[in-house]
């Protein structure tokens, strides 16, 4: 574990003691050149630089949603290490010629587990191995015993199979454990929870891992537009002699991003504004800037909520963009483009399109 940053010692000792303490950006108290530089002049200028109110401090949650954060934390870690693990598994599987995931969506399902734990404890018959596939399985008992040709599978195979599904297993225990004391933990903010679990696509998890990261102290963001900055889930304006400059949009909470990114691409699927939101960046620039663009708008949904106790959250709906287009424009439009391509002047006479010239060519 990489040791923790020099600032944490300090900052708890104080704060347990009673007293108010910030951090502070060395970008915002750095010396001005020239000066002399001692330990007492430094402390008389951070004096009077936070006197002044040319600092502001940086963002540091009270213990009991740091508590909550380090859970949440921990949890999608586990989830992406047991993920890896089970890919792990899949390519040992192939690596034996068995491609049980072309005949079967999820391997670690009740019907996978029974399979591999036979692998496991010597079965080899593929059609014995098939009959242990419940009854709701889509494939056939030909199309399973086909992917589950155990002539190369060995007893090497065997033997690391069983350390992948005892890690599989033990982080599953880990995680069940840590959702358990995750609920515990969120019980103060219960009521927070309930506002962001009305935002489409946000469940019970990425509720919590939201109020984990950003916490509900919304006057610590002034506006939606202030958390957005400070998630770095906006684009970054570099203007230099009348040229823009595109650097991306830095270094943010990568913890909330990963949140945000699984708000987003559920929200994609569905018939709402995120999703419509999500749908039309996507079609002119790419999911990722979908995602980016969508996630902006997430953000700012819940910083409103949080920032306004009692307050419920109301879909736009999915119609939202086309109902702000008056629909005798969008004629106009497509007469336009219709002319464009074929050559012909049209017109718009009691709502129908009509040729006003003749093509002579």
């Amino acid at each position: 574990m990489p040791p923790l940053p020099d600032w944490k010692g300090p900052y708890f000792l104080l704060e347990a003691e009673g007293f108010e303490v910030w951090l502070l950006n060395p970008r915002q108290v750095k010396s001005v050149p020239g000066r002399p530089k001692t330990d007492k002049l430094d402390s008389i200028w951070l004096a009077k630089v936070a006197e002044k109110g040319m600092c502001q401090p940086s963002l540091v949650h009270p213990q009991p949603v740091r508590e909550l954060r380090s859970l949440t934390r921990y949890r999608r870690s586990l989830v992406e290490d047991r993920t890896r693990e089970m890919q792990r598994t899949e390519k040992l599987l192939e690596d034996a010629q068995i491609k049980i995931s072309s005949v079967i969506s999820d391997i670690f399902g009740r019907s996978g587990r029974r399979m591999l734990a036979a692998l496991t404890e010597g079965e080899r018959d593929a059609a014995a191995l098939a009959r242990l596939a419940d009854h709701r399985i889509r494939a056939t008992a030909e199309e399973l015993a086909e992917a589950l040709n155990t002539r190369f599978f060995t007893g090497h195979h065997a033997q690391i199979l069983s350390m992948m599904l005892t890690n599989v297993d033990r982080m599953s225990e880990q995680i069940a454990a840590l959702d358990a004391q995750i609920t515990e933990a969120a019980r103060p903010f219960a009521e927070q929870l309930a506002q962001l679990r009305e935002v489409t696509a946000v469940g019970e998890a990425s509720a919590v891992e939201l109020i984990a990261e950003i916490g509900v102290d919304m006057t610590r963001f002034p506006t939606g537009a202030h958390l957005v900055s400070w998630a770095k889930f906006c684009p970054q304006t570099h203007e230099s002699a009348g040229k823009r400059k595109n650097k991306g949009r830095g270094k943010g909470n990568r913890w909330l991003a990963r949140t945000l990114g699984t708000i987003v691409f559920a929200a994609g699927k569905t018939d709402s504004f995120f999703g419509e939101r999500y749908r039309r960046v996507a079609k002119r620039r790419g999911n990722h800037k979908a995602i980016v663009a969508t996630g902006n708008t997430v953000l700012k949904a819940v910083h409103y909520l949080l920032a306004h106790p009692g307050v419920h959250f109301t879909d736009l709906g999915s119609d939202f963009y086309k109902s702000k287009i008056h629909l005798d424009r969008q004629v106009r439009n497509a007469a336009r483009q219709l002319s464009a391509l074929t050559g012909q002047k049209l017109a718009i006479r009691a709502g129908k399109v009509v040729i006003t010239e003749p093509d002579v060519t």
